[in-house]
């Protein structure tokens, strides 16, 4: 099955009625494979893809596809999200002089000594972004 059928199956069993704006955007972020993107950048591909849909309704739908799980949004300061296609349990080097992201398989990163959850809650995920810029000499 194709990554673009597979979200059309997800969006239909979370509810999310599958609109032409929806499709396009799903398209879009699913056929290319695994990758990270922001609004902006998703909005200026819809633009090139002749797909009308403004910028507000690019974000609504990025976080529709995330509360959805189609989707993982990865924050890596106040004002700069990425969204995930890879949904699996990975982290990321975020390159700080390019803004680029990269996986880091989820086994290569061992989390230890964290402390325990506030009464009623329970750890459902650790995410981890190793900033990296360019070294010394």
């Amino acid at each position: 099955m194709r990554p673009f059928s597979h979200a059309i199956e997800q969006m239909r069993t979370v509810g999310l009625r599958p609109t032409r704006q929806r499709l396009a955007l799903a398209k879009l972020l699913f056929d290319k494979g695994a990758r990270h993107v922001t609004a902006e950048r998703l909005h200026v591909e819809a633009q090139a893809a002749s797909v009308r849909v403004s910028l507000a309704t690019v974000y609504n739908t990025l976080h529709q596809f995330t509360t959805a799980g189609l989707l993982r949004e990865i924050v890596v300061d106040s004002g700069r999200s990425y969204f995930d296609t890879n949904t699996t349990d990975h982290h990321h080097f975020y390159f700080q002089a390019t803004g680029q992201l990269e996986d880091i398989s989820g086994d290569r990163i061992v989390v230890s000594g964290l402390p325990p959850p506030p009464e009623g809650t329970a750890v459902t995920r650790v995410d981890v972004i190793i900033r990296v810029g360019e070294s010394k000499p």
